[in-house]
């Protein structure tokens, strides 16, 4: 990765020599660096790996939100258990095609280029979020006026710590951030070629280790590509951070900080192999039109959004 050890200008020829490469392909250049608009339907990948969130329903729950959207084409649901996923007649019937692939329990195969994902549109989420079918509608409208780029709702943000030397990462809710985690968020399928083909394998590796930090990766290749933040969309209600099997098993403190010191390590890494810092800080959020405005509730498109 000649490219990349030339800093800021060899990233930029990096990026460049990246779309021609795909663009060697139809179906991997994203067509609307082409000036054509993405497709008007997207699909779902539901990330199942904790066999205590799945017996809790929650993601039947979110299956049942996301098929009720009138955008959704169908619902990829990837399986991380060491037992059987249920058989057919198990899942809910739902109005969009559903189908389970057998997983290979590696966080970095959330991004694999699967050949059953048919849109351009990528709907990433954990099975421990929870969306309403409004909030799914709206951030996907949105995600239409930003193919390029990351739009979902959870965000981090990092900022150099002139105490240590390094990069820093935070969860705090301020109204600047640089990344929005995967476990809600829509982007182009595009992203997942360069995240399988493009990255190296060290940082492939390092993610697969530690079953941590793929939502990082993923936002420093995004803004690596697009020079550019990702979009925060409004929600319903506070979405609760995604809790690994080993969280829900132990629920410690020193479980939540060994996450937050790799997820620092991580950051830093990516720094040193991208060759300097890719994300961009925002305090840029869409909401929808009146959303939360003192007016009747049937002016606005969105109007569940702010039902409790």
């Amino acid at each position: 990765f000649y490219y990349l050890s030339r800093g800021k200008e060899g990233l930029s020829e990096y990026s460049s020599r990246l779309c021609h490469i795909a663009g060697e392909s139809s179906q991997l250049f994203p067509l609307f660096l082409l000036g054509l608009k993405p497709s008007r339907k997207f699909t779902a990948v539901i990330w199942v790996s904790s066999p205590v969130l799945f017996q809790s329903q929650s993601v039947l729950k979110l299956i049942h939100a996301v098929s009720g959207s009138q955008y959704c084409a169908q619902i990829l649901i990837m399986w991380n258990l060491e037992k059987p996923p249920p058989t057919s007649e198990r899942w809910p019937l739902t109005a969009v095609p559903l189908k389970v692939i057998q997983g290979k329990k590696k966080m970095t195969h959330r991004f694999y280029p699967y050949a059953e994902i048919l849109t351009d549109a990528v709907l990433s989420l954990d099975e421990s979020s929870s969306l309403s079918t409004s909030e799914v509608d709206f951030a996907f409208v949105t995600w239409r006026s930003f193919p390029d780029r990351i739009v979902g709702f959870l965000t981090r943000s990092h900022f150099w710590d002139s105490s240590r030397n390094r990069w820093g990462y935070t969860s705090k809710w301020t109204n600047e951030f640089s990344m929005v985690l995967t476990a809600a968020a829509f982007y182009h399928r595009y992203y997942h070629s360069l995240f399988t083909d493009y990255l190296p394998a060290r940082l492939r590796s390092l993610v697969d280790q530690i079953s941590n930090c793929e939502d990082i990766l993923m936002n420093f290749l995004v803004s690596a590509v697009t020079k550019l933040p990702p979009i925060k969309v409004s929600q319903k209600k506070e979405h609760k951070d995604p809790l690994s099997q080993q969280d829900l098993q132990s629920s410690t403190l020193s479980t939540v900080n060994l996450r937050f010191t790799q997820q620092q390590d991580c950051m830093n890494q990516f720094v040193s192999w991208f060759g300097y810092m890719p994300l961009v800080h925002s305090q840029f959020r869409l909401d929808p039109v009146l959303f939360k405005d003192q007016v009747s509730v049937l002016r606005k498109k969105y109007r569940h959004l702010e039902k409790p």
